[in-house]
């Protein structure tokens, strides 16, 4: 039997029951003692949040004819919607709906290897692989990035269930919104598994300032134009 679990506002059904869940008031405290033990950290997320306003407005305001014609492709070369949707985890563990062009036939997910994603992967379509490899496919994300739901740096959105295998030390990597790009994503992205991405997104918050986030982006241009950590190992499936 389904069991309903009472998270902040948000109502989530899992099958089996979970402990250990945060409160709205648990996450501020846990932010609280976060910007305790990190002085002047909130004029540099002013910094941050600025930046992502600035650079997503211009980039949909540039990429726009770009974001035309790939939604044009996507809806041409396959049945199914244009974008894909899902609600993943945002910061302090409040869920949003991130929006990526959609790679994959559609309800890809019940089907194969389902939630993950493999090189060759046959669900993939011929218009996703290019879109996937160019990381094209998180372009959308920008709207994201302008609406406050994501940073165009931050640990990269996970799905609502990972939050319950969070240890306290890995709650850490909500503390920063999620991000466009990531620390763990120019060191190796997907050719780590799950648990290795996640500490490399807690020593991003713990060590975070705005020039890393700089650092980051600067770092991502050349991980993106080679293709790097697309796709995961068959080992981690």
């Amino acid at each position: 039997m389904n069991k309903e679990l009472k998270y902040g506002n948000i109502y989530l059904q899992y099958g089996t029951v979970l402990t250990d869940i945060w409160t709205a008031q648990k996450w501020q405290e846990f932010q609280a003692d976060f910007f305790r033990r990190h002085k002047a950290i909130k004029i540099q997320l002013v910094c941050k949040r600025l930046l992502d306003i600035a650079l997503s407005l211009l980039g949909i305001l540039i990429l726009l004819p770009i974001l035309i014609v790939i939604a044009l492709a996507i809806k041409l070369s396959s049945p199914g919607p244009i974008l894909f949707c899902q609600k993943r985890l945002g910061r302090l563990g409040k869920p949003f709906v991130i929006y990526k062009f959609r790679t994959m036939v559609d309800g890809a997910i019940k089907i194969g290897a389902g939630l993950n994603t493999f090189k060759d992967d046959p669900r993939i379509t011929t218009i996703g692989k290019f879109l996937r490899e160019y990381h094209l496919d998180e372009l959308p994300q920008l709207f994201n990035i302008f609406r406050g739901d994501m940073s165009l740096v931050g640990p990269r959105p996970l799905l609502i269930s990972t939050l319950f295998t969070y240890t306290d030390e890995q709650k850490r990597r909500l503390l920063m919104p999620p991000g466009l790009t990531a620390w763990e994503a120019v060191n190796g992205g997907l050719e780590n598994n799950l648990n290795e991405r996640i500490k490399l997104d807690v020593w991003y918050v713990n060590n975070w300032n705005f020039w890393l986030d700089i650092v980051i982006i600067l770092r991502t241009i050349p991980v993106v134009l080679r293709k790097e950590g697309v796709y995961e190992k068959h080992s981690n499936l």
